[in-house]
């Protein structure tokens, strides 16, 4: 018997159902979902226009919050206008290339923005730890190192998941109940055993990430440890404020990220639409907030936004 044609069972397209039994809903929940993407690019966009224009921010703090900015952009970017499409005009069909390249994006971002946490954890370790050393420890070419180490273990972590599903026949299955594509909600429409890609898809970049997290939490016992011996208390406040900032993002990013990933896998009796609107809500509120955080807790940011955006405003008023 010869052997099927894989790629005749392929689809030619895809169709994104949305949030399933929600259909009605659509328009409603698009309505914060684009208030929450337009609000994301504008604060990452002011960020990034800040620490670009002020040189006094040419450090490797701001540098990596930089970096996070655009892996914020790259990660709303990617998922939420196909999102806002299947709301408003049910375009919910999306071709079995573009599919996959949303799935590695998605994916690789999520990945990279880990790297991206643990290296600026490592840059507020350096800074309490042995504050003599910073600038010889973070240099320019570090952090430049840094953001390439990020890209290449995201790219090689997540690459085989396109070989992985390429691989899968479908058999005419191309209804993905989601609003965007993603490696376990693109396997499971398949026709044939996909046990590879259910351990490689958990195993794979979970232990990544875990490793990730696990660095993250040495380096802050680390540095709470070094907290506790300064001399005076105001010394203390004013480290752990540094500190501060960094700890929300982290557990603004990997709660919502792991609470998802465990719910998906494990929690069967949570009902499917709950599950999307939590995959939706992940791919919006860090971008959303990680600048508010950073805008709001960092003074140096405050004042050069102030600068940068109402104090040219003030001269041309006077003038």
């Amino acid at each position: 018997m010869p052997p099927c044609n894989l790629t005749s069972l392929r689809p030619a397209t895809f169709l994104l159902a949305g949030i399933p039994g929600m259909e009605k809903l659509h328009i409603w929940i698009s309505i914060p979902f684009c208030s929450m993407y337009l609000a994301a690019l504008l604060g990452n966009g002011v960020l990034l226009l800040v620490i670009r224009t002020e040189r006094s921010l040419h450090q490797p703090m701001y540098l990596l919050l930089s970096m996070l900015a655009v892996a914020d952009l790259v990660l709303s970017t990617t998922t939420v206008p196909k999102m806002l499409a299947v709301f408003w005009f049910s375009a919910g069909e999306i071709s079995f290339g573009a599919c996959l390249t949303q799935m590695f994006f998605l994916h690789f971002t999520f990945s990279a923005e880990s790297v991206i946490l643990l290296a600026m954890a490592f840059d507020r370790f350096v800074a309490i730890c042995d504050p003599l050393r910073y600038v010889a420890v973070l240099t320019p070419s570090v952090i430049v190192k840094t953001g390439l180490f990020a890209l290449l273990r995201s790219f090689c972590i997540i690459f085989p998941c396109v070989f992985l599903v390429k691989r899968l026949p479908f058999c005419g299955h191309n209804v993905i109940p989601h609003t965007y594509c993603e490696h376990m909600g693109i396997a499971r429409l398949a026709c044939a055993d996909i046990s590879i890609n259910i351990l490689y898809g958990l195993a794979v970049p979970f232990a990544a990430i875990v490793v990730d997290v696990v660095l993250i939490a040495v380096s802050y016992v680390l540095i709470l440890l070094a907290l506790f011996r300064l001399p005076s208390r105001t010394a203390r406040h004013k480290a752990f404020n540094t500190c501060g900032s960094h700890v929300c993002v982290i557990l603004l990013f990997y709660i919502p990220a792991f609470f998802t990933v465990l719910t998906h896998r494990f929690g069967q009796e949570i009902p499917h639409h709950v599950h999307i609107l939590l995959a939706n809500l992940y791919v919006l509120f860090p971008p959303l907030l990680n600048p508010v955080v950073y805008g709001v807790r960092t003074q140096q940011i405050k004042e050069k936004v102030v600068k940068v955006f109402i104090c040219p405003k003030s001269r041309l008023l006077q003038e």
